[in-house]
């Protein structure tokens, strides 16, 4: 006969291990936001690097592909869309060439902190999901982060220079970021594991690369076979292994245990990593103003990922 308690236990254990993949999966989104502007910015344009960050992850998935299939027939043609376009070469191609005109902080807020007002924003419109008070003052705090540097970015537009292209690309990562909602809310309904998830994923994506090659001149990646062999080596393993494969798989495993929107709000701590690794490594500006909106949707997380519940659904020790 099972303990009264199992149920509650075994909430708590799953939260928690949603908490947890949360947190890498926001770690792993800022190392990758900093080293894809890196990239971009000093190796390869986007379109050769997606080469690497879909090629490697579908051969190195390749068997659960094979196991579940291009189309499993449980998972409708809407919800493989959503996630092609969320999650895969559309999503990377306008998230890299919005990190390539944008510093790496803005990627960090724009992108990973407007993503939980989008899926909020569209889980309430689709499905009505509700908001409870500490999710809604979380989602404020997140959109105060992106107003303040979205706002900064439009003021300074007129200024000339490389002022004038930062809007541009913060256009492109809140883009990215309505996209990568769009994966979120579809991948929860989809029926895949995290695995078959990101194997999809990846292999659709290597996939559009053919097409593209032929349709667009400069995809084929001839500059990715002229960078010597540490620098290749960096960019598959933190393009292709690390984003690729365990970036998209511990979200789609945070999404499994948080839901959509619960997973989305972790994606404020990405600021942090993105904000700080900019700067240290890539010499990106990091004011008073960015500080601010990092510290804006950092504390959003805390109220919206919904960690606080752990001390909710601890139980009392009788005494």
């Amino acid at each position: 006969m099972s303990s009264p308690d199992a149920p509650r236990d075994h909430d708590r254990r799953r939260l928690t291990a949603g908490l947890l993949f949360g947190l890498a999966a926001a770690l792993i989104g800022g190392l990758w936001q900093v080293a894809t502007r890196h990239a971009v910015t000093t190796s390869l344009p986007p379109a050769e690097l997606a080469w690497l960050r879909y090629g490697i992850p579908a051969l190195l998935l390749a068997p659960v592909t094979w196991r579940c299939g291009l189309k499993p027939p449980t998972l409708a043609p809407r919800h493989a869309l959503f996630l092609l376009l969320g999650a895969g070469l559309p999503f990377g191609l306008i998230a890299m060439s919005g990190t390539r005109l944008a510093p790496a902080a803005h990627m960090g807020v724009l992108m990973a902190g407007a993503t939980p007002l989008f899926a909020s924003a569209l889980g309430w419109l689709l499905w009505r999901e509700r908001i409870d008070a500490a999710r809604g003052a979380g989602l404020a705090l997140m959109a105060a982060g992106v107003v303040l540097l979205g706002g900064r970015s439009l003021a300074e537009a007129g200024a000339g220079g490389s002022a004038s292209t930062v809007w541009q690309g913060d256009v492109l990562l809140l883009l990215a970021a309505l996209l990568w909602a769009g994966y979120t809310l579809a991948f929860r309904r989809s029926g895949l594991n995290a695995w078959q998830g990101a194997a999809l994923v990846n292999t659709w994506s290597l996939a559009l690369l053919v097409p593209l090659v032929l349709a667009v001149e400069g995809a084929w990646p001839q500059q990715l076979f002229t960078l010597d062999a540490g620098t290749l080596a960096w960019h598959a393993l933190s393009q292709g292994v690390v984003a690729g494969v365990l970036g998209l798989w511990t979200f789609s495993a945070t999404v499994e245990r948080l839901g959509a929107a619960g997973a989305s709000a972790f994606g404020a701590l990405v600021p942090v990593v993105s904000a700080v690794g900019g700067w240290w490594w890539l010499d990106d500006p990091l004011g008073p103003l960015d500080a601010l909106a990092v510290a804006a949707a950092v504390a959003g997380v805390v109220l919206a990922s919904g960690a606080l519940a752990l001390r909710r659904a601890a139980p009392v020790r009788a005494t």
